[in-house]
């Protein structure tokens, strides 16, 4: 009888388990709520980021340009000839930072559109490409930096630097420092908001790490965080991480995948809460932008 009991005891346990993450997965999205198409007819979009009011820009690689997409569901083109944006993130002041791959930089944009030139180089080579990037709240600037050959480079379109690495930008943007050279290509890239964790995926080892950050921004601890890579990322206000590729997956802290949210796409590259009340995320995937409504905000 006492096995008996122990048994059903542990079946128990394991069905409330399995109803508790469950109901922990289904609280993240609006009940009903579908993932909706905004707009189309772009060739690759990229680098969703959210200004301090809410506003999403984005890029459309290919055709060298920065969208918006406002709190009051209008588009708009916010620049053209942007060195090839990619990866994009605010800092604090409000200046639209990119991975501007075309001369392989990373630039800071104002609200006029003009743009000052932050990376040019590291160790007096090219990068091989900035991809993405996140913005310390200190003002330090984390990017990753892969290979991916590009058809308007008129540079060698090999390798550049020795590896596929991680880099940090110091908060005056004097000092480029190579962080981490682990990786078979390095990717997608986000913080948590209070400075003290960094998550950074490793797309093509189906990898995804986290590390956490210290004074001076180097990194210590690396630790798999989940076993999946990601093209861009975000977090929400619960710490839980949404990774991109085939459409949008949700791990918890634990790295624990709790959701998995499907797009109609080819290929889902990026993600980023916005709108007035941030509990809109936002997905750039292939030609298309969309959103979903959320029961979390995100973070920024």
């Amino acid at each position: 009888m006492e096995k008996q009991r122990v048994v059903i005891f542990l079946c128990l346990s394991v069905l409330f388990t399995a109803v508790a993450n469950s109901q922990t997965a289904g609280s993240l999205i609006v009940p009903g709520a579908k993932v909706e198409k905004l707009a189309e007819g772009f060739s690759f979009t990229e680098g969703p980021a959210v200004d301090s009011e809410g506003n999403v820009y984005f890029t459309d690689q290919p055709n060298d340009r920065i969208h918006i997409w406002s709190v009051d569901g209008k588009l708009s083109t916010f620049l053209e000839n942007t060195g090839r944006a990619n990866g994009l993130y605010f800092d604090k002041s409000g200046r639209l930072i990119s991975c501007s791959d075309l001369d392989n930089e990373i630039w800071s944009f104002g609200m006029d559109g003009k743009h000052t030139v932050i990376v040019t180089d590291f160790g007096g080579k090219k990068l091989n490409g900035p991809n993405d990037l996140w913005v310390h709240p200190n003002g330090g600037i984390y990017f990753t930096d892969p290979l991916y050959k590009r058809n308007y480079w008129s540079r060698d379109p090999e390798m550049q630097q020795q590896g596929q690495y991680l880099y940090y930008v110091t908060p005056d943007h004097k000092s480029v420092k190579l962080i981490d050279i682990d990786f078979e290509q390095p990717n997608g890239i986000i913080g948590s908001p209070d400075g003290k964790l960094l998550y950074v995926a490793d797309i093509r080892a189906r990898k995804t790490y986290v590390y956490n950050i210290q004074p001076d921004g180097s990194l210590t601890d690396k630790k798999l965080f989940a076993p999946m890579g990601s093209d861009g990322m975000t977090m929400d206000e619960k710490g839980n991480i949404y990774v991109t590729g085939r459409g949008v997956t949700v791990f918890n802290p634990a790295g624990e995948q709790i959701e998995q949210i499907p797009v109609e796409a080819n290929w889902t590259a990026n993600v980023c809460f916005g709108g007035k009340d941030m509990q809109t995320l936002f997905i750039t995937a292939s030609q298309y932008l969309y959103s979903v409504r959320m029961n979390v905000k995100g973070v920024h």
